[in-house]
This record gives structure tokens, sequence and C-alpha cells, in this order.
């Protein structure tokens, strides 16, 4: 046990003794959140989608379908159900869900045709809300007038959904902590491992009474107190400059950012083992890093790819860990719903260390 701290506490000195290595790896994603996040990262669409609901099925409804299809100052699209309705005002596909209910064309023909259309909102979209209303309302309005003697028959009834509203940053900053953790582990282990090795250092490591295990938890203990207080600044500069809070548990959120540490120091290890020397290290973990910052999903969604590469970017650590950390971060996601994305990260971590273990070379 002495070994392991001695060991431990030694490498977070190289960590702070190379400050120029510690400054860049630091700097570099925070940079990168600060550029892509004051860019883009406070967009918010302007433009008005509707959605209609049909539940009536009947000439009058199809007539006002026609209306808003017509109207060129709104962009609609058909929905089947209420359900799936809803679930695009919620993630923001549209603004603003008509629902014209079965019964619609009966009551027109009644006695008293005065009529409520329910159209859901999202709650924490307002701007884009009441400037959709307002639009809705002129053509509401008109139609009515159409129908009797400029006698109101339909009107608006708003029916609020509790939504979040998410911005490109909110996207990004899971996104760029999960790339941290790849980047650190994965260049890292195999760079410093390489040199180690070359320079004789594990040679002499091995002759000791020290056990490959105790060196290994060393390495890992170091770096996730490393990437931890990484992650966490990241996070709070987020939280200063862009307003990011963490909606879900702190808890889960430090589970799957050590579950990532340990996954991709194990892909580390394994690029070590493999690596020749130090000067071979470096090219191997840049050829399977760099694909994976575009396929993890770290910049955009992975559904926003193409078909055909979706199941294949649907295997990787680091689209699993992105969407885990920005499920906690962003929906507050609980912990147990979120057991693909720990089983997938926890077979490449297991996965990782065995073949760690037979491609590890002490000298």
């Amino acid at each position: 046990m002495r070994a392991y701290w001695q060991l431990t506490l030694a490498q977070l000195r190289i960590f702070a003794r190379n400050k120029q290595v510690l400054l860049f790896t630091l700097l570099f994603p925070i940079i990168l959140m600060l550029a892509l996040g004051s860019l883009v990262g406070k967009e918010n669409s302007v433009s008005l989608t509707t959605g209609v609901v049909d539940l009536d099925q009947t000439t009058e409804s199809n007539d006002i379908k026609d209306l808003f299809q017509r109207n060129k100052a709104v962009e609609t699209e058909s929905f089947e159900n209420v359900k799936t309705g809803k679930k695009a005002v919620e993630t923001g596909d549209i603004q603003l869900l008509i629902e014209i209910p079965a019964g619609y064309g009966e009551n027109l023909k009644g006695e008293n045709p005065a009529f409520s259309l329910p159209v859901y909102y999202n709650e924490k979209n307002l701007e884009n809300a009441e400037l959709g209303f307002t639009v809705i309302n002129g053509i509401i309005d008109q139609y009515s007038k159409d129908l009797v003697d400029y006698q109101p028959l339909v009107t608006v009834e708003k029916v609020g959904i509790e939504a979040l509203n998410l911005r490109y940053v909110d996207f990004l900053v899971p996104g760029i902590v999960a790339l941290m953790i790849l980047n650190n582990n994965m260049n890292g282990v195999a760079g410093q491992i390489s040199a180690w090795r070359e320079r004789g250092i594990l040679r002499r490591m091995q002759g000791t009474r020290l056990k490959a295990s105790t060196f290994i938890a060393a390495q890992i203990s170091a770096r996730l107190v490393l990437n931890g207080t990484q992650a966490l600044l990241v996070v709070l500069i987020a939280n200063l400059i862009f307003g990011i809070n963490v909606a879900g548990s702190w808890l889960a959120l430090i589970f799957f950012i050590v579950l990532g540490t340990l996954t991709f120091m194990s892909l580390g290890f394994v690029i070590a083992g493999m690596a020749k020397n130090p000067e071979s290290a470096g090219p191997i973990a840049a050829f399977v890093t760099f694909p994976l910052l575009f396929l993890g999903g770290v910049f955009f969604p992975v559904s926003d790819m193409p078909e055909i590469v979706q199941p294949v970017v649907n295997t990787l650590p680091i689209a699993h860990l992105s969407s885990a950390l920005r499920e906690t971060m962003n929906l507050g996601t609980p912990f147990l719903e979120l057991g693909t994305e720990t089983l997938i990260l926890g077979v490449w971590l297991v996965g990782g260390f065995m073949l760690a273990s037979y491609v590890f070379k002490w000298e």
C-alpha cells in the first residue's frame, strides 16, 4: 500500500512539474468550448414551425389544415397523434402544436358551433411561442369571420408543456468533457508509458518488488485526480460564462467521469503496448482518436450522421460517454436509466484491460 501511495504522489508531481503540458491540456478544451460556444452556442431559431394533429378527419378539419399549409408565414407539419407532436414541441423541432379534436366537424354544424383548438407550446421558449400565437390567432380569427358573419367560432386555448430549451452550448460542454477524458488518457498514457519503457524506467521498476497491479493502480489514481479536477474546472467555467448547470446528480456525473477515465486508460495501455517507441505511440494514438472526435457525437448529434454509419458509431465508447454526460448534465436523467451507456463503457473497459495485459511490455 505504501508503494501505491508513493507512486500516485510521484505521478501527480510529474503532472505538476510539467506545467506546459498541464496548461495546454487544460487550455485546449476550454478555448475550444469558449470559441464554439461564443460563435454558435447561443443561437436560437426564430422560424415558426407548427404541427397539426387531425383527430377528426372530416372535410371541416381538412379545410383548417389546408388553411395553415397555404399560409407562407408558418411552416406546417402533420403528426399522427398528440403524443408525437408534444415530443416535437419539447425537443424544439416545432414551436407550436395545434390539435383538431374529434367532433370538430360535427360541432361546426350544430346550433352552438363555437370551438376551442388546443395549441401546445414550450413554456421555456415563450418568445417564439408568443410570436407563433400572434400568427395563428390572426389565421384563426380570419377563418372564424369567414364562417359566420364576423362572429368568432374557433378560438385558441394555450396549453403549456414543461420542456427543456437546450442550446448548442448545452450540447457542446459534455462533449468537451468527454473529449478531454479521451485525449488525456489515450494520448497521455500511450506517450508516457512508451517514453518510460524506452528510458528503461519500467525495466528498473520490474527489477524491484513492485507489482504491475500496484503500478497500474497508481497511474489510474493519479489520472482520476487530474481528470476530475479538469472536468470540474470546465463545468465551472461553462457555468460562469454560459450559465450551464448540472441538472442531474453530481454523483452520477463523477461516476461517468471515472468510468470514462478507466475505459480510455485501458485503451491507452493497449496503444503503449503496441508502440515500439514514443515516436510511434503518438501517431498510433492520433490515428485512433482523430476519427472518434467526429464519430463520437462530441460536436454534433449521432442522429445527424448518415444512417449507414450510425450502427458502428453506437458501439464506440466516446459516443456513450458523451451521451451519458449529456443525459446527466442537460436532462437530469437518473443513473438507473443509463444502463446501456454504463454497460457498453464497462465492456470496453474490461476488454481494454484484458488486451492491455496481453500486449503490455516492461521493456
